[in-house]
C-alpha cells in the first residue's frame, strides 16, 4: 500500500513539473519588471541598463555553447553576420522550434529593450506587462502581411485568431485611451503615497508621460514581433547551434548597446554601477530572464509544446500587478484592468487557433500520399505458405510447419496495355 502511494506521489510530482517550471518563470520575469523599474526610478540610465544586461547576458550563455556547441559550428560568412547583425538590432532569438507565433524569448533586441525600459519608466510594470500579452496578435498581422500565415475564412481556427487579434487591439487602445478610476487594492491602502508609482508631477505631465510611454512600449513589441518574422534563415543556419547563436546576438548587441549609449548619454558618471539596484537589476535581468529561461523553457516546449508555454504569460501580469501595489505600491486603473482582460481574452483566442493549425498540420502528415501505377508496379507482396515442404526439409521437422511459416516473394509488373497484347497476338 505504501509503495502504491510513493508510485502515485512521484507520478503526480512528474507530471507537474512543466506546470511548476512554467509558474516559477512567471514569477522570475515578475521579478525582473519589478527590479528594473525601481532601478529607472533610482535615475539608471536605461541605454546604460541594455548594455549591462546584454553584457551578463553573453557572459553567461557563452561557456555553455563553447561546451556543449564547439563541434561544427556554421562558417560566419557575411550574409550570415548581416543576419546577426539585423537579430541583434531588431530582433530576437527564439527558444522554441517551428512556432514563431508562440514563442518565446532568449535575448530581446536592442531597439526593442530601449523602447520597452523607456515606456516602463513612464509607466508601470503591470501596464508594461499586459501589453506584451499583444505579441502573438502583433505577430500573426506581420506574418500575414508578409504571407507566411493563410486565412480561410470557413475554417473556426482562422475566424479565432482574427477575432483574438481585433480583441486584443481593441485592450490595447482601451488601456492606452482611457485610465478611469484608480483600483483600490486592499493590501495598498496604507501604502506610502510617496512611493507610488508616477507620484509625482502635475495631472497633464503625468497623462502626456503615460501616453508617450504607451507609444513606446508598443513600438517596442512591434520591434519584438518583427524579427519572428525575419528570424528563420539565421535559425535555419544555427538549427543544431541554437546556444551559439543566442552568444552571438547577445555580444553584437552588446556592442550596438555601447555604441547607441555613447551617441545619446554624453554624461559618463551614467555608466557608474556599484553594488547596488543598478548591479541587481543588469544582472537579474541577464541571468535570470536570458540564461536560466532558456535552458528550462526549452525543456518544457519539447514536452509540452510551444503553446502550452505561452499559455502562461497571463499569469505574470497578475504577479506583477501584485508586487508592484505591495513593493512600488502602484496604482491600479480600471481601464488597464478591462483592457488587460481583453487582451488576456485575444491572447488565448489567438493560442487557441494556432493549437488548432498544428493539430491539423500533423494530421495531414501523417496521411500517406496515394501511390501511381508505376510505384505499385514495383511493390514486392511477401506471400504466406503454410503447406511449403521446402520449409519442412529445410528445418528437417515436418511437425513444425505451422511454427515456421515460409514466404514467398512475388513480383507484380504492370500490366500492358490491350492494345499492346493485341498486336503482338496478331503478330
Amino acid at each position: 500500500m505504501g509503495t502504491e502511494k510513493l508510485r502515485c506521489c512521484a507520478k503526480f510530482f512528474e507530471s507537474s513539473k512543466p506546470y511548476l517550471a512554467m509558474i516559477s518563470l512567471q514569477f522570475g520575469y515578475a521579478g525582473m519588471n519589478i527590479i528594473t523599474k525601481v532601478s529607472l526610478n533610482q535615475g539608471m540610465s536605461h541605454y546604460v541598463l541594455v548594455v549591462y544586461r546584454h553584457a551578463f547576458a553573453t557572459l553567461s550563455i557563452a561557456p555553455f555553447a563553447f561546451i556543449f556547441e564547439r563541434k561544427g559550428q556554421p562558417k560566419i560568412t557575411f550574409r550570415v553576420f548581416m543576419q546577426i547583425f539585423i537579430l541583434a538590432l531588431l530582433g530576437l532569438v527564439i527558444t522554441k522550434f517551428n512556432a514563431p507565433i508562440t514563442s518565446s524569448i532568449v535575448a530581446r533586441p536592442v531597439i526593442d529593450q530601449n523602447f520597452y525600459y523607456a515606456g516602463l519608466k513612464l509607466t508601470s510594470p503591470t501596464f508594461s506587462c499586459s501589453l506584451s500579452n499583444m505579441l502573438p496578435a502583433m505577430t500573426f498581422v506581420l506574418a500575414f502581411f508578409c504571407r507566411m500565415e493563410k486565412i480561410d475564412i470557413k475554417k473556426v481556427r482562422c475566424i479565432a485568431k482574427i477575432m483574438g487579434t481585433l480583441v486584443t487591439v481593441a485592450g490595447a487602445m482601451l488601456m492606452t485611451l482611457y485610465r478611469g478610476p484608480i483600483v483600490d487594492m486592499v493590501w495598498a491602502k496604507h501604502a506610502d503615497p510617496q512611493n507610488k508609482t508616477n507620484g509625482t508631477g502635475t495631472t497633464g505631465s503625468l497623462d502626456k508621460d503615460w501616453l508617450l510611454g504607451c507609444i513606446f512600449l508598443m513600438i517596442a513589441t512591434l520591434a519584438w514581433a518583427s524579427l519572428f518574422v525575419l528570424q528563420a534563415k539565421a535559425i535555419q543556419t544555427y538549427k543544431n547551434h541554437q546556444l551559439s547563436l543566442t552568444s552571438l546576438v547577445c555580444f553584437i548587441g552588446t556592442i550596438q548597446a555601447i555604441a547607441v549609449t555613447f551617441v545619446v548619454e554624453h554624461n559618463t558618471s551614467v555608466w557608474k554601477i556599484g553594488w547596488d539596484m543598478n548591479l541587481l537589476a543588469a544582472a537579474y535581468a541577464g541571468i535570470v530572464t536570458s540564461s536560466i529561461s532558456y535552458y528550462v523553457q526549452g525543456l518544457v516546449i519539447k514536452k509540452k509544446g510551444p503553446v502550452f508555454a505561452t499559455a502562461f504569460s497571463p499569469l505574470m501580469m497578475i504577479i506583477v500587478a501584485i508586487m508592484g501595489s505591495f513593493i512600488l505600491a502602484e496604482q491600479i486603473y480600471l481601464g488597464g484592468v478591462i483592457g488587460a482582460i481583453l487582451i488576456v481574452v485575444g491572447l488565448y483566442s489567438v493560442l487557441w487557433g494556432k493549437h488548432k493549425e498544428q493539430i491539423e498540420s500533423k494530421a495531414a502528415d501523417e496521411i500517406p500520399l496515394p501511390l501511381k501505377d508505376a510505384q505499385l508496379a514495383a511493390i514486392t507482396v511477401p506471400v504466406i505458405d503454410a503447406t511449403d515442404n521446402s520449409t519442412e526439409e529445410k528445418y528437417g521437422q515436418k511437425g513444425e510447419t505451422n511454427n515456421k511459416l515460409s514466404s514467398v516473394v512475388i513480383t507484380m509488373p504492370n500490366p500492358e496495355a490491350p492494345t499492346k497484347v493485341n498486336h503482338e497476338a496478331k503478330a
